[in-house]
């Protein structure tokens, strides 16, 4: 056990020590101000654009193919030699216009020859029917017999019908020698020609072909889009005429106008997809037979409430657009997308025309934060679209 002395110093070192921390304590302190701003609460630099409302059309977008409404491969009908050609390759040619002549002197011969025959046949036609008409009279008065008045009659019923085939045969030499002068069966533009002046051209011959002509104008696209547009099609083509316009391959070509002319009677079973066809006037004939065409099928022009693309942003839970309210904070703002076209997102429910919207920057951003907006909305839209087109191709505009 400690003397008395000392459990007594050691009792008043206690609260001496307490008090001297208490004092340090209160020596070291200071005011308490406000408390520092974490470090992300700082406003998140963005790009924004107005929601608008615009005139959106609604479309459907398909690859085409240009096919010529009539064509034609031009052979020989008879066998000859190419004495003319009348054309010059590429040329435009009128239904009825020359574009071969095969030498036609085998031909006239075979005509005035059957021209004689003719002549011979009614010749005797015509005095068998003399016969007749003396026998007819002979055999009322019993000068002939019965049996002699009818090999009579029989012969002349025989080059009766001799007659009609004699000018059966003037009709096809006749025939044969037009078939000499080869004319365009419709108008349009020729194409290569693998014949020359001089060469035996044959009748019929399969692979005797002089020349292709194709009509360019008016002039078909056909093109497929998936059978599930086919009610929507039905429909606005019952309410009017349903538009069509085809670009042309090249960057500075503008669309070609033509209106829906041809919806197929089934579907194609093994791609899902309806045939259909446009029909343009063609007049300057930039559409070419077995061209390649971007189509476009407008089936209305309905006024929408449009965001740039980039503004669209997706979560496991759905769509949304970060919105700026007036207080320049960010709200995060579910939204129902209609479709898409050109770039631009046509909004269905969600927002409401002049809202801004966030189109870039929305990685910094979080919700009921503030924004700080670094560009102005006429100048951000244009580039929210060039954005959107980059981040996400366009889609077809669904009906």
């Amino acid at each position: 056990m400690l003397p008395i002395s000392l459990r007594r110093r050691h009792l008043v070192s206690l609260p001496a020590l307490a008090f001297a921390v208490l004092l340090g304590g209160c020596g070291d302190s200071k005011p308490a101000g406000p408390a520092p701003k974490a470090k992300g609460a700082a406003a998140a630099p963005v790009l924004v654009a107005p929601a608008r409302l615009k005139t959106v059309p609604l479309a459907i977008e398909a690859i085409g193919a240009v096919e010529p409404i009539r064509g034609t491969i031009v052979r020989s009908q008879v066998t000859g030699v190419l004495q003319r050609i009348a054309i010059n390759e590429g040329q435009s040619v009128q239904q009825g216009d020359l574009l071969f002549e095969i030498d036609p002197r085998p031909f006239q011969n075979a005509l005035v020859t059957a021209e004689a025959d003719l002549n011979k046949v009614r010749v005797q036609l015509e005095s068998a029917r003399i016969q007749v008409a003396r026998y007819k009279a002979l055999s009322t008065d019993q000068m002939v017999s019965k049996e002699q008045f009818e090999k009579i009659s029989d012969t002349a019923r025989s080059l009766e019908a001799e007659a009609l085939s004699s000018e059966s045969k003037v009709a096809s030499a006749k025939l044969q020698l037009e078939y000499c002068s080869i004319r365009a069966p419709l108008a349009g533009r020729t194409g290569h020609m693998p014949v020359r002046e001089g060469d035996l051209v044959r009748a019929n011959e399969a692979g005797g072909v002089l020349v292709t002509i194709n009509q360019l104008n008016p002039i078909y696209v056909t093109f497929g889009v998936p059978q599930q547009y086919l009610g929507p099609l039905n429909r606005y083509r019952a309410s009017g005429t349903i538009k069509v316009s085809a670009v042309p391959p090249g960057t500075d070509e503008a669309p070609e106008d033509g209106e829906l002319t041809f919806i197929d009677n089934t579907v194609d079973a093994a791609t899902g997809t309806l045939r259909l066809k446009g029909t343009f006037a063609n007049t300057a004939q930039r559409l070419w037979p077995a061209q390649f065409v971007n189509v476009t099928v407008t089936l209305a022009a309905p006024e929408a409430l449009t965001v740039p693309g980039s503004a669209l942003q997706t979560s496991q839970t759905g769509q949304y657009v970060y919105v700026v309210k007036a207080d320049k904070t960010a709200e995060l703002r579910p939204v129902t997308v209609e479709r898409h076209h050109d770039g631009e997102v046509v909004i269905a429910r969600g927002l409401t025309a002049g809202e801004s919207v966030v189109i870039e920057g929305q990685l910094r951003v979080v919700p009921g934060r503030p924004v700080e907006i670094k560009q102005s909305a006429g100048g951000s839209t244009k580039a929210g679209k060039k954005k959107g087109a980059e981040k996400s191709p366009d889609k077809p505009s669904s009906p």
